[in-house]
This record gives structure tokens, C-alpha cells and sequence, in this order.
């Protein structure tokens, strides 16, 4: 998964500045249970966990197990503990698990980190049992949300976006692989309580975009931020995200 290394620098403020607070959580939990069945324990994969930003929040709305798969030694070695969470090493393109052995998969900020889709779309599919469900979260080139700071900055935004590919792209990665597309849900969560808060994980710098900009052009970018605070709403913030949901048939 992936060319940005998150063991160089990333692993030390990626839970800082990406914690989500339990209404947050919540809400993701809510939109995923709305495209499951309701029996429950359901047997979960994480793929790319990080520091468990959501594992154990799967595990305790879902019963467990939930088995978080995380390519970066630093980010897992910090990942939040949980009774009825294990963490592995592997990657998108070999999950260190047996053929049909999980209920749903969640990919949360991961799929643009893909060296291989069509590999991993094909792994995911030996792993998940018939009449699974994969949550894709991501960003898509040809429709970026609409973040503040990418308005202040919108350098930044095209740095992005360089990560990202069409939407009509990510979902042909699944159904060439023989996932049947269910539904593209749009999830509104609340990021931060406050503008200040938001500014303060900012910071931070732990979207991996930064890894990809020079430091000249971080700099001028918060530079710009501090001048347009005034203006901004200090109210809660929230995001709006895509998520896409397969099944296998």
C-alpha cells in the first residue's frame, strides 16, 4: 500500500491530528450498519488500521472479531487495544487471513494508498465470504469535498487531488474483480468541535498531502490560514465523505 512512508514521520502525529471523537465514530457506525444485515457478532477486516482510528469502534458496534491489517510497523505498534481486536502486518495485496473468513471489510482513507487495485479488489474478494461487504472510503479526483483550508489553499487542494482518481475508475477496480456495486453514500461527521481545534490538528500535518508538498508551500499556506481566520466560521466543523459500498455476489 502505498508511496508515502508513514513509518518516517507520519506515525508520530497521525493519532493527534486524525482522532475522531465517539459521536463521530457513531455516525460511521450508523452508515455502515445501514447496508448490513442485523445479526450480529459480524466478523470484521480493517484493511490499512493505522493506530485503529476505527477498529475498535467496528469491534463494539458489530461484536467482533475485527482483525486490523496495517503495512506500517510504527503505526501499529501504537494501535488502540481492544479484547475483540488483533493487528497484523500485511498489505492490500496479501491479507494475512483465510479465504471467506470475514462478514464486511472497511477501507477508511486507504484505497489511494494501492499500489495494485485490481490485486487487492481480487484479495479482498477471497477474503470476504459470499454475500460480504466491502465500504470503500475515498476521495475522488473529479469531485473533492470542500474543505475549508482547500479554499484558503487551493495549491494544496490540487496536491491532493493528485492522489486521487474518477470515481468511475475506483468502482470498476471492484467490479472487474466481481464485486456487484451496491450504493455511493454521502456521510456528514462532525471533524472538530471548534475552528481552533481544527486549526490545531492542522498543524500537525498528518494528511499524508503534506508529505507531498515542499516546505516553502506548506509554510506560505498556513501563513495564508492565519490571515483568514477571522473570516472563517469558529463553530463545530464538519466533512462530508464518500463512501461506496460492494457486495460479493
Amino acid at each position: 500500500m502505498g508511496t508515502i512512508d508513514y513509518d518516517e514521520r507520519l506515525h508520530a502525529v497521525y493519532a493527534a491530528g486524525r482522532r475522531m471523537s465517539p459521536g463521530a465514530r457513531d455516525t460511521w457506525m450508523t452508515a455502515f450498519a445501514r447496508h448490513l444485515p442485523p445479526a450480529r457478532p459480524l466478523t470484521w477486516l480493517d484493511l490499512g488500521s493505522g493506530t485503529g482510528r476505527m477498529t475498535p469502534a467496528l469491534a463494539g458496534a458489530f461484536g467482533g472479531p475485527v482483525h486490523g491489517i496495517e503495512p506500517s510497523d510504527r503505526m501499529r505498534a501504537q494501535a488502540v487495544a481492544h479484547p475483540a481486536v488483533t493487528y497484523a502486518a500485511g498489505s492490500a495485496e496479501q491479507i494475512p487471513l483465510p479465504d471467506a473468513s470475514c462478514d464486511a471489510a472497511l477501507l477508511f482513507f486507504v484505497w489511494h494508498h494501492v499500489s495494485d487495485p485490481a490485486r487487492a479488489a481480487r484479495e479482498l474478494r477471497r477474503v470476504v465470504k459470499p454475500g460480504g461487504t466491502v465500504f470503500v472510503q475515498v476521495n475522488f479526483a473529479d469531485r473533492m469535498p470542500d474543505t475549508w483550508w482547500f479554499r484558503v489553499v487551493p495549491e494544496w487542494r490540487e496536491a491532493d487531488r493528485a492522489q486521487f482518481r474518477p470515481e468511475v475508475e475506483v468502482r470498476s477496480d471492484f467490479t472487474g474483480a466481481g464485486w456487484q456495486f451496491i450504493a455511493r453514500d454521502e456521510v456528514t461527521w462532525q471533524r472538530s468541535s471548534s475552528l481552533s481545534e481544527d486549526v490545531d490538528r492542522l498543524r500537525l500535518r498528518s494528511v499524508s498531502v503534506f508529505e507531498l508538498l515542499s516546505r516553502e508551500v506548506v509554510e506560505e499556506g498556513f501563513a495564508r490560514i492565519e490571515a483568514a481566520l477571522p473570516t472563517l466560521d469558529d463553530g463545530p466543523q464538519h466533512e462530508t465523505n464518500e463512501l461506496l459500498v460492494f457486495r460479493r455476489p
